[in-house]
């Protein structure tokens, strides 16, 4: 049987700690001498206006800049750094604003380093066989070599997002939410076990200096863990992180079906871990956001005994477009909540949702709506068409199904944030200094 290689290191110290990890995993030994790198970070959502969580959440500056540091004592001079953020069509600021923030226009300067947003650039379009082909971004696809830093976090939909979902940042928006489809076959799951097998080769690093449950975003609880993960293959890199995280590989769906699709087994048993042992190190992270036994409520709203509304629980159909403002709806409706039921309510998430009878329901995303505009089954439908859907349409939605949301909310959302960069101020260990260069 092949071994494979992955490393465990402890961060303790700029760039050397990125250095051992590389060293340990021989992750850059088959990098082509004057390689074109790409290197894809995490960045999965940024706020203009207001300082919000990055940790866990957001690859690090500091393991960005080390990696950039290694690659040009290796005389790679050709090196692009590019993500596609979650963004409305056409909006330029917000990536603009992510990587000045970050620091990468210094490595820009200092490096001669190149900084794409992809949805600038072109897209190449990659078979992933079975009939389904996605758009990925051309640079990624045409580079020698490609530098993967993902976070090491948990994920609410694929349990863990680690070096394959990570690719998924490379997609144009239509692909993006064609992962999301409805086949239950060739779901979300399905789509990211295939995505790393189009680009060229690979290093992975995943950077958990800060590491993530409950991600892929803030909402979740986010954690000072000082780990890096590194491997020159991106199954073993994912496999071991999500041991790190607590959850067994051969439980996780994308990373079974991509060993079956390598034709390995999904339990570590080809790998050798080398540096700390997983045992030492690893940390039970939870994957989703607790719901009531029959997926109906959350268990928060539950437990503030909320009555008359059903709110399913999120599945792997629900994209990116929805997700964000799905937690600002439950948000809502909590604030909202006096105690007198809800007028027998329903809310259809995601693309495979059927109505239960409700009196009410409301339909979120354009999606939804299109799958059920006809329906005869909904008594009265409450339909939120956009995608993704507006504030504005959304209170209006809630005001009509009897929900007295808070106004405030919708008109000053992208003050969101600052709820939860609260629970870490005064905590020494959340430093901002991670996420610049200087």
């Amino acid at each position: 049987m092949k071994k494979y290689t992955a490393a465990i290191v402890r961060y303790e110290k700029p760039l050397d700690s990125v250095r051992k990890a590389v060293e340990l995993s021989k992750g850059l030994d088959h990098m082509p001498s004057k390689a074109k790198v790409f290197i894809k970070p995490n960045i999965v959502i940024w706020h203009v206006n207001v300082p919000f969580p990055k940790w866990g959440v957001i690859t690090t500056s500091r393991v960005v800049e080390d990696m950039v540091l290694l690659l040009k004592e290796r005389g790679i001079d050709d090196i692009t750094i590019g993500e596609g953020l979650v963004v409305r069509a056409k909006d330029k600021d917000t990536p603009a604003a992510a990587f000045e923030g970050l620091g990468y226009n210094v490595l820009k300067k200092r490096f001669g380093v190149k900084t794409i947003n992809t949805f600038d650039r072109p897209f190449q379009e990659v078979d992933l066989g079975e009939g389904q082909t996605v758009n990925m971004n051309a640079d990624a696809v045409n580079s020698d070599f490609v530098v993967n830093l993902p976070v090491l976090k948990t994920h609410a939909q694929t349990c863990v997002t680690l070096g394959f979902k990570n690719i998924k940042g490379t997609l144009d928006i239509e692909s993006r939410k064609k992962c999301h489809g409805a086949d239950a076959v060739k779901n979300l799951n399905w789509f990211v076990a295939r995505l790393a097998g189009k680009l060229p080769p690979m290093f992975v690093l995943l950077d958990g200096i800060y590491t993530g449950e409950r991600g892929p975003s803030y909402e979740g609880k986010l954690i000072r863990s000082n780990l890096l993960v590194a491997s020159a293959d991106v199954l073993s890199a994912d496999m071991v992180g999500a041991k790190v995280l607590g959850h067994d590989p051969s439980e996780i769906l994308h990373l079974v079906e991509a060993a079956e699709n390598r034709g390995r087994p999904a339990d570590l048993s080809d790998v050798d871990v080398v540096g700390e042992k997983i045992e030492d190190v690893a940390r039970f992270h939870e994957c989703t956001f607790p719901y009531t036994e029959d997926g109906t409520l959350p268990v928060p709203l539950k437990k503030m005994g909320i009555k008359g509304l059903t709110y399913h629980k999120y599945d792997l159909t629900m994209c990116t477009y929805c997700t964000a403002p799905n937690g600002i709806i439950l948000n809502a409706i909590a604030r909202a909540w006096n105690g007198i039921p809800f007028d027998d309510i329903e809310v259809l998430t995601g693309k495979m949702m059927v109505p239960t009878g409700k009196k009410k329901t409301i339909l979120l995303g354009k999606c939804m709506y299109d799958l059920h505009k006809n329906n005869p089954n909904i008594k009265e439908m409450i339909p939120i068409k956009g995608c993704p859907p507006t504030p504005k349409s959304i209170l209006k939605a809630l005001k009509k199904a009897g929900i007295d949301a808070d106004p405030e909310i919708f008109e000053n959302i992208e003050k969101a944030p600052l709820r939860f960069m609260k629970r870490y101020e005064a905590k020494p260990e959340f430093e901002e200094s991670f996420y610049t260069i200087r």
